[in-house]
């Protein structure tokens, strides 16, 4: 091939890789940017009779629907398969799935399922993460482009973080209790960019941001302990914030200028501290055999006894002294906030660059979303609360919605409301404002764990075994 060929392809390839989704899209884990604001009017009361455009069933999976211009596509775990379904967006119609084998499934919490990364989608292609496989690839036809596969992760509740693009990389947080870090590959072949390791990191649940501000671009990364910044382009650090919960399973927005972050876990309250002991305190009394180490029967019950899987970092029964210390530092340093962070940090930047901290009515595992000026969480229970994004002043906290459920999906920001989805199926939704409104309560009589998308009016919303679209009828918006 002559130059000018090669210099017309490589023009051709760097147009595919910069091609931008439309308008119409959702084409990542919580919708464009990742920031989960809905567009057009979507309805404010529907369920299986009111509003329905469509519904289909599903196999299992906690994936979230993504939107990919006149495509859905979602994730499931058929048997020892782990599959990706695409469907017509506009009446649910099957139009391909394709399935990848990989050598064994990975251990998943009670509550999650194998498949719960949601995919991310450019213009031209789907990009599916699985733990237990790794990263395959499908154009609009499902016609496979390339596979990454990779070992599954040191973990017993399974792989949630769902891949970003940026630019021409997809980007993967691959947080686990040994060997943790992140990972860059090429959109265009799925060839390793770059790699980071995370030694001090431990098992991790929460999506990246990709923080756009000042003319540059952040990737924001929760994790155990630490909140981290770093070079989407070539991986290296540019700041952290200690004093984040010892598991991250929410995930950061933005708005007006700054970050927001959420974490809460067991033991990181200051009325609720787990502590332990020093290792050789803790052996000198129930080190039965003397060896040096605990097997989980020598541990007295209680919180700590509990968490031995977690101690146990390499997954071969027995903490050592090292593992025991590691569990004891975490426990030390945790801390359950949400948190409001200003840009241009560089190094530790946990005095320096905090805006405004709560300490009350944390969420868990649904991410914190910046709508209208105001951050609004949503405590498991079905507590609620709203601040002034700028200042951190509660305009309400704690206000009950009705549904004494706990919430795993991310709430929606769309049309002057907020639509936060529970465990059990019920939809709540707010109105947007400094006062608490509760609009209307959706159940759907299925649990529910993925995020709902919010494209052009209709609602997308996945539960235990069905993909629903809702969609206003004139005469009930």
């Amino acid at each position: 091939m002559n130059r000018s060929h090669c210099t017309l392809g490589l023009l051709a390839l760097t147009l595919v890789l910069t091609v931008r989704t439309t308008a119409a899209d959702w084409p990542q884990f919580r919708g464009p940017g990742g920031r989960s604001l809905g567009s057009g009017h979507p309805p404010v009361a529907f369920g299986p009779e009111t509003n329905l455009a469509w519904k289909i069933e599903l196999p299992p999976g906690n994936s979230s629907p993504i939107v990919w211009g006149d495509r859905i596509v979602v994730t499931a775990t058929v048997g020892e398969e782990l599959t990706t379904l695409c469907f017509r967006a506009s009446d649910g119609m099957e139009l391909w799935r394709r399935s990848v084998h990989p050598a064994a499934l990975e251990p998943t919490h009670r509550l999650s399922n194998p498949s719960t990364p949601t995919p991310v989608a450019d213009a031209n292609w789907v990009y599916c993460y699985f733990g237990s496989f790794g990263v395959v690839t499908y154009d609009r036809n499902g016609k496979e482009g390339w596979r990454h596969p990779l070992p599954a992760p040191v973990v017993e509740f399974g792989t949630a973080a769902s891949p970003v693009r940026v630019d021409d990389l997809l980007i993967l947080v691959r947080d686990q209790d040994t060997g943790s870090h992140l990972l860059a590959l090429r959109a265009s072949d799925g060839s390793q960019v770059w790699r980071t390791e995370r030694p001090e990191f431990r098992r991790s649940f929460a999506t990246p941001l990709v923080w756009e501000h000042d003319g540059t671009r952040e990737l924001v990364v929760p994790g155990s302990i630490w909140l981290k910044s770093y070079d989407p382009k070539t991986g290296a650090e540019n700041w952290t914030i200690t004093g984040t919960s010892r598991v991250a399973t929410s995930s950061p927005t933005e708005g007006d200028g700054l970050l927001f972050t959420a974490s809460w876990n067991v033991g990181g309250d200051s009325d609720d501290r787990i502590s332990m002991e020093p290792f050789a305190a803790m052996a000198q009394k129930h080190d039965k055999n003397g060896d040096g180490r605990f097997t989980q029967d020598e541990l007295p019950e209680g919180p700590v006894r509990q968490r031995f899987t977690q101690m146990d970092l390499n997954k071969d029964g027995i903490v050592t002294a090292e593992e025991w210390e590691t569990m004891r530092a975490m426990f030390a340093k945790a801390g359950n906030a949400v948190l409001a962070i200003r840009p241009g940090g560089k190094g530790d930047i946990t005095t320096t660059h905090l805006a405004w901290k709560a300490t009350r009515s944390l969420p868990y595992v649904s991410s914190p979303l910046f709508y209208e000026g105001r951050v609004y969480t949503m405590k498991n229970g079905g507590l609620a609360s709203c601040y002034d994004a700028k200042t951190g002043t509660p305009h309400y906290q704690d206000q009950r919605v009705g549904v004494g459920s706990d919430f795993y999906a991310s709430a929606i920001g769309a049309d002057g409301r907020i639509y936060y989805a529970a465990q059990d199926g019920t939809v709540v939704v707010l109105k947007s404002g400094d006062t608490f409104d509760v609009l209307s309560r959706n159940p759907l009589g299925e649990e529910l764990f993925a995020t709902p998308a919010v494209v052009e009016g209709k609602i997308l919303l996945r539960t235990a075994r069905h993909l629903w679209s809702f969609q206003s009828r004139p005469d009930t918006r």
